[in-house]
């Protein structure tokens, strides 16, 4: 793992156990950010033992972390584990779920690569099987689709610059997270570290693209932004989407807008209809029985032009979303045109061919 010195403060985790998060329903308390990054510190330094590690998570879990911690252990992991590679272009981060998705079509490449074509350029990044769904991510419909993906960071952006799309790889970029990944599968169930991965910024882009389940949870993770030191993201938008990740439901989807210039009133949320949009689309309409597979034959389809059914529709909506996020469109309407209009000439098509090549 990646250490930049053994020297800590007072706050091993069987102290913040005993003493702060793990003394029980009623006494448990939050952790000071420093004692919160101390704590990050010492799981990357490989200190505590699996049982006091497991245990100090479970205890984070049930106490629930506050932005102020989630935001600690954010900055020592840009601190201390992530390798950064910012292209020339400024991308729009997206940092979905990183366990993935288990029935649904995954639609972020497709809707990536439109906004892409429309001159929006995109960023996303994922792991390989991360616990604990360990289900199809960013990475698998890549590989299926024949984009290289293990790849270090550097040339993650130089994808971005010559493609307008860029894939950056967990194992590579954040290499003291990646060797997390056993301890996290023993557990059975999330951690803080599922959070804070999703926020990593491997490209340093400016505009944050997310998901949550739960509104309230989408307010921690706009705060965990603002309070961060290491994040520079001055804005953000996150939505419930499919099964936890980055593609837009069918039907309604909750929607959280968040702007740094905004101040404390800047989180703005909505809901996004499809059928205000044309769209007839039922959530069983995305299912698919191989996802990794399925949604690269119809990713591919849909950018050939050879699909105008409920999954062109879906991944023309989510590619707008992409455009709108960045404030290339001004609103959603507009994205959707432009989303439609790269598909239709064929330029969506050829940044696919790009990623190929590359």
């Amino acid at each position: 793992m990646t250490q930049t010195t053994h020297e800590f403060d007072e706050w091993p985790l069987k102290r913040l156990l005993t003493e702060v998060v793990g003394s029980g329903p009623k006494s448990a308390e939050d952790m000071t950010p420093a004692q919160a990054r101390e704590a990050m510190a010492r799981i990357f330094a490989g200190e505590p033992d699996e049982t006091t590690l497991g245990a100090f998570w479970l205890a984070n879990r049930w106490k629930r972390n506050t932005p102020d911690e989630l935001a600690a252990y954010t900055d020592v992991m840009r601190e201390q584990s992530v390798v950064t590679a910012e292209p020339d272009a400024d991308p729009v981060d997206c940092g979905a779920n990183y366990d993935g998705k288990h029935t649904s079509a995954l639609l972020g490449v497709g809707a990536g690569v439109v906004a892409a074509a429309a001159g929006t350029p995109v960023v996303v990044h994922s792991g390989d099987r991360v616990p604990t769904q360990k289900a199809t991510a960013y990475k698998h419909v890549l590989d299926e689709l024949g984009v290289r993906t293990d790849i270090e960071p550097a040339e993650s952006a130089d994808m971005v610059d010559e493609t307008g799309f860029g894939f950056y790889y967990q194992s590579a970029f954040n290499p003291a997270v990646d060797d997390l990944l056993e301890r996290r599968d023993q557990m059975g169930v999330r951690t803080f570290v599922n959070t804070i991965e999703t926020v990593a910024n491997p490209a340093n882009a400016d505009v944050h693209l997310g998901s949550f389940y739960h509104l309230a949870f989408a307010k921690k993770l706009t705060d965990l932004i603002a309070t961060s030191e290491e994040l520079e993201y001055s804005r953000a938008i996150f939505f419930q989407g499919m099964e936890g990740y980055d593609d837009i439901r069918p039907g309604s989807t909750k929607v959280a807008e968040w702007d740094a210039e905004g101040g404390d009133n800047s989180l703005e949320d909505y809901e996004i209809e499809t059928a205000d949009y044309g769209m007839a689309i039922e959530r069983e309409d995305l299912a698919v029985d191989d996802v990794a597979a399925d949604s690269a034959s119809i990713t591919e389809a849909v950018l050939a032009g050879e699909r105008e059914d409920r999954f062109a529709d879906a991944i023309a909506l989510n590619g707008a979303l992409r455009i709108y996020a960045r404030n290339d469109v001004d609103t959603l309407e507009d994205g959707l045109e432009v989303a439609r209009e790269v598909i239709a000439d064929g330029s969506a098509e050829a940044v696919l061919e790009e990623l190929r090549a590359f």
